[in-house]
């Protein structure tokens, strides 16, 4: 299975459609900021699977209020965490967000709203923020076999 990771386009639906189909993705998830652009996303590949957490500036878009500041999701076998992150504090430290992906004991971890690309192995955690599509940033996982691949690109 391959996964496609999005967060913060603000407006740049043109690069987060690029990516998709650069990637050719099972599944898209979003990570926030803009939540309407997730939405144009879903409107683009209706045949794939778009999950999407709300960001920080997404808190006054009323498109955005069906959705969720988290989720937690199984991704072939591999439980994972959807947060934009704004909530954990994550441009200050990934201590907090680390202690809730434990607690809802995930094994994957993304998170957005720094705009910086970021991969940590923790102890079996994988912490991902995949960055700013708006500037060109995504990431891939990649499940199969039992084991989970991450990687941070570019367009």
């Amino acid at each position: 299975m391959r996964i496609l990771i999005l967060s913060d386009s603000h407006g740049n639906v043109k690069n987060m459609k690029l990516a998709a189909e650069r990637t050719k993705p099972d599944q898209i998830i979003h990570l926030g900021d803009h939540f309407r652009d997730g939405k144009a996303l879903k409107e683009a590949f209706p045949l794939l699977p778009v999950a999407q957490v709300i960001g920080n500036c997404d808190l006054y878009d009323f498109s955005a209020r069906e959705g969720k500041d988290q989720l937690l999701l199984t991704l072939d076998g591999h439980r994972t965490l959807l947060t934009h992150g704004h909530r954990y504090h994550v441009k200050s430290s990934l201590l907090s967000l680390s202690y809730a992906a434990r607690e809802a004991e995930a094994e994957l971890c993304l998170f957005g709203h720094t705009h910086t690309p970021h991969l940590q192995q923790l102890d079996g955690l994988t912490l991902l923020n995949p960055g700013s599509i708006g500037n060109g940033d995504f990431a891939v996982a990649e499940t199969g076999d039992g084991k989970l691949r991450c990687a941070l690109l570019t367009l």
